[in-house]
């Protein structure tokens, strides 16, 4: 099929594939992470309150999920920040943004269309279910997710039904996985099976758990070449290890936290997170070896100082930022357009 014909669905309705322009395929406009709290050390407590400041933003950046106030990305000081960060995306070159947030995570599909239709920017909604803990009915059965999911997918959106999902994401699990989020994955594969649409998963934080993510996903008749496992730089930190996953299961591979410069991760303190240069040279690490087809970038934007109103990098940071670092590290236009044009729509759509 001529890619002009092929179409994905956005929350304003089809849009050509060949619009879609440089593709942010994992970010959150609107969701509720409150839910992650961890107290600060007890010595600096009084550096966390209701509001972020410039004297506790390096505190911030260290401990970002010991701010409720950080934490709550749904409230009209995130939204007005939002909307002017995206704003600048466009201005800067953007043209997409697959947002993430699904069930459990309080996804805001009005908030996306006035983002989209005040911006020019496409925004892609997801459907699925995040982790068990974010769930007020942690025993829904595998066939209640297959009929939401489906529906949202080919009639509408529950809460927005003139909106359909563009695609099964993010997909969320911990590790050990529970029956609630193995149930979710087997939902997300049968719909994916018969749909032959695009998802994408959250892995539990454990090298293991993005292959069993998979083995799960394959069981159930799931494509894995239609599939995203996201966050891969906080999961599978040997470069060797991140080829063999990509070899043995023909995923995307994404690394989506750019902009997180701190090396250390609060939500899992063992982990040295790498910093941008570090991404950059696993990505190289593909492209030597011919998979650079596989692999994909955002920034996976939850928190409100990671907002360019509050301080932080923005939408438009790998833009700015990280593909100049990229020219510098000898990759060339042809390659950035694969990574943030090509493979984004190929994903999205054949």
């Amino acid at each position: 099929m001529a890619d002009a014909a092929v179409y994905v669905e956005t929350v304003l309705g089809k849009k050509k594939s060949n619009q879609l322009g440089r593709t942010l395929t994992h970010e959150h406009l609107s969701l509720s992470f409150t839910a992650f709290y961890v107290p600060p050390p007890s010595q600096l407590q009084r550096f966390f309150n209701d509001k972020i400041e410039l004297e506790s933003s390096g505190f911030l950046k260290q401990y970002p999920y010991s701010s409720f106030y950080n934490l709550t990305f749904d409230d009209q000081h995130t939204e007005d920040a939002v909307l002017e960060d995206v704003k600048l995306y466009k201005e800067f070159g953007g043209g997409t943004i697959v947002e993430n947030s699904n069930h459990g995570l309080k996804r805001n599909i009005p908030f996306m269309k006035k983002v989209s239709e005040a911006t020019g920017v496409n925004i892609i909604a997801g459907t699925g279910y995040y982790v068990s803990a974010t769930q007020a009915n942690k025993v829904l059965t595998k066939e209640h997710m297959y009929n939401v999911i489906l529906k949202e997918m080919t009639l509408g959106c529950e809460e927005c039904p003139d909106v359909k999902a563009g695609f099964i994401g993010e997909v969320g699990s911990t590790w050990p996985i529970t029956p609630f989020e193995k149930r979710a994955i087997q939902a997300t594969a049968e719909v994916q099976d018969q749909l032959k649409c695009p998802v994408s998963f959250h892995p539990g934080r454990d090298p293991a758990a993005p292959s069993e993510i998979i083995r799960i996903y394959q069981e159930a008749g799931g494509n894995t070449r239609k599939a995203i496992l996201s966050h891969l730089d906080r999961t599978i930190l040997n470069p060797e290890q991140l080829l063999e996953f990509a070899d043995d299961t023909k995923c995307y591979c994404q690394f989506d936290l750019f902009g997180s410069e701190c090396s250390f991760y609060q939500l899992n303190p063992s982990v040295d997170m790498v910093s941008d240069a570090q991404r950059i040279d696993r990505i190289k690490h593909f492209r030597g070896n011919q998979k650079l087809d596989r692999v994909l970038l955002s920034h996976d934007i939850h928190t409100k100082h990671r907002l360019i109103r509050f301080g932080g990098h923005g939408f438009s940071h790998i833009l700015n930022n990280v593909i100049p670092k990229m020219t510098l590290k000898g990759f060339t236009a042809e390659e950035i357009n694969t990574l943030t044009i090509h493979n984004p729509r190929t994903w999205l759509t054949s």
